[in-house]
């Protein structure tokens, strides 16, 4: 394979990982519900986002024809996360949550 797609391949996988362990402890670590869906549907799609652009990048490289199975789970993942984030954050709202700024 080529050394130029095996460099882009290890950088997108990293980034990926990187940005959904960012992702996973912005999920776990900050205060409140409304903060905590910014991990998941910002960070973690991201870099779920750039594995599955990585997977299509070396099976596109390695095998005859174009890789479009990594394509389409890339672009369902990025149409459902942001509604998915925003149906939850009007359900918390309908709910009254409470933010961690305001008295309990």
């Amino acid at each position: 394979m080529n050394p130029l797609v095996e460099f882009l391949v290890t950088s997108l996988v990293l980034l990926g990982s990187l940005f959904a362990l960012l992702g996973s402890v912005g999920l776990a670590r900050l205060p409140d519900f409304f903060t905590r869906l910014h991990g998941p549907t910002k960070a973690t799609t991201l870099g779920v986002g750039a594995m599955a652009l990585a997977s299509s990048v070396y099976f596109t490289a390695t095998q005859p024809g174009f890789s479009l199975h990594e394509i389409a789970v890339m672009v369902f993942l990025f149409i459902t996360a942001p509604v998915s984030a925003h149906l939850l954050a009007k359900a918390a709202l309908h709910r009254k949550a409470k933010k961690d700024d305001e008295p309990h």
